[in-house]
């Protein structure tokens, strides 16, 4: 493990203590390597997709809007490769909020969301993406047939 000193005004350090009290942080060593794999992720986020990633597409759409819920239903088949889980949530008499996990190639995954997200009637859409590494090759059956395994990118 690596060691450095940064330091902080006053103001600063009471802020950030308030910060990792309120989110529960045990010090601020822990905040401090959150806060860099956010800023790392985030510059990750901002380069051309590449490789494979997992992500979370959460949105809120209105269940009366003419054929919407039937016009996700069949954007999500049409991408069911990249599907793992969907949670579906009834917010109120009108609105639905649905969270979908995908993993796949990330280009493939914001392909996805951005038609999803650009559906009229779909409000509030947000894709969460984690890159992924491959890990290493291995073999699960007798027939030895060997696959990859993904893991977040450290």
């Amino acid at each position: 493990m690596e060691r450095f000193t940064i330091s902080l005004d006053e103001s600063l350090a009471s802020q950030f203590d308030e910060l990792i009290s309120a989110r529960g942080y045990k010090n601020r060593s822990e905040a401090v390597r959150d806060l860099i794999r956010g800023a790392i992720e985030g510059d990750r986020q901002r380069d051309a997709p590449a490789g494979h990633c997992v992500a979370n597409l959460s949105y809120v759409y209105n269940h009366h809007e003419r054929e919407l819920a039937e016009r996700l239903t069949g954007l999500q088949h049409d991408y069911h490769d990249l599907t793992v889980a969907a949670m579906h949530s009834h917010l109120d008499h009108d609105h639905c909020l649905e969270s979908v996990i995908l993993k796949g190639l990330t280009v493939e995954v914001r392909h996805f969301a951005d038609a999803l997200m650009a559906e009229r009637g779909v409000r509030h859409g947000k894709l969460n993406v984690i890159a992924l590494e491959a890990e290493h090759h291995h073999a699960h059956d007798e027939q030895g047939d060997a696959h990859v395994h993904y893991r977040p990118v450290r």
